[in-house]
């Protein structure tokens, strides 16, 4: 089997520490994945208890983020935050590559009508942001985490489906897809054992934007009530309650909005130096 593009594993890690982008990335990611995975087993302060002797208090060495207007400590908030935000975009991205990619796949390997079908819904789904099919599942069934969910995800799927379909397509002319297909192997064992190897970098590269976009579509959805519901602590929601507080306590909306930013940038990043390593052609003009 031919694998367009692919790198083995010790030189794609040669590579990959070698690129300043892959690095940081690499390690903004870990460390805000190690925050939401240590909130599972500690966290500075039980974020579901109120201390209202302790509401608005600046941050100082007892509490480094300070407090919010319930008393509870804003760190041990953001660090629970962490894990909310992470498992809605991670979800949904899984969501969206299971359904997403084998559409794509299906269609590029059928074409016709079937794939003109495929892309014709995928544009239609494609057609309601995340935002609004949020509005309307939750007008449905209620806003929560769970629907939150569901909206991103459908969200990706005809993301995945195009990228997948995209990748296909190049494909199935090359000359190792057509000895496959003159030794008697069917369209889905070459899929498989052919396609969706060779297409497995843009997959990847395409998975980690979409986590990073994950990151800012649930923390917009539960900034306007649609994500994750109190009492359980989201990085939109305390942006939400922070903005009629901003002279009094401005670091309300600075310390949850630097981790939606640190999130997204160390996403980004790993994007960049993933593509870089895998196909130097994708590498942006510095």
């Amino acid at each position: 089997m031919s694998e367009l593009g692919a790198v083995s594993e010790d030189g794609f890690l040669k590579k990959a520490f070698g690129n300043r982008s892959f690095v940081a990335g690499l390690v903004i990611t870990c460390l805000v994945a190690a925050t939401a995975l240590l909130s599972f087993f500690w966290t500075p302060y039980d974020v579901n208890v109120l201390i209202v002797s302790n509401r608005m208090q600046s941050p100082s060495l007892q509490h480094l983020f300070g407090t919010d207007q319930f008393g509870r400590d804003v760190l041990s908030m953001i660090m629970v935050g962490a894990r909310n935000s992470i498992a809605v975009a991670l979800v949904a991205i899984i969501i969206g590559m299971g359904v997403g990619v084998p559409l794509g796949c299906w269609a590029a390997a059928r074409g016709g009508y079937v794939d003109d079908v495929l892309m014709r819904f995928n544009d239609v789904v494609f057609a309601f942001p995340a935002l609004l099919s949020a509005i309307m599942i939750t007008a449905i069934f209620g806003p929560g985490a769970i629907n939150a969910i569901i909206a991103i995800g459908i969200f990706n799927i005809p993301v995945f489906a195009r990228v997948a379909r995209a990748g296909a397509l190049g494909l199935w002319p090359r000359e190792f897809v057509l000895a496959a297909r003159a030794a008697g192997k069917g369209k889905t064992l070459i899929t498989i054992e052919h396609i969706l190897p060779n297409i497995a970098n843009l997959l990847l590269v395409q998975g980690t934007i979409q986590f990073a976009l994950g990151i800012l579509a649930e923390a917009s959805l539960s900034y306007i009530g649609l994500g994750a519901q109190p009492p359980m602590p989201s990085w939109g929601r305390m942006l939400f309650d922070a903005q009629t507080r901003m002279v009094v306590a401005p670091y309300l909306a600075i310390f949850p909005g630097m981790a939606i930013v640190i999130t997204v940038l160390g996403l980004n990043l790993l994007g960049d130096g993933i593509a870089d390593t895998l196909d130097p052609k994708l590498r942006r003009q510095r």
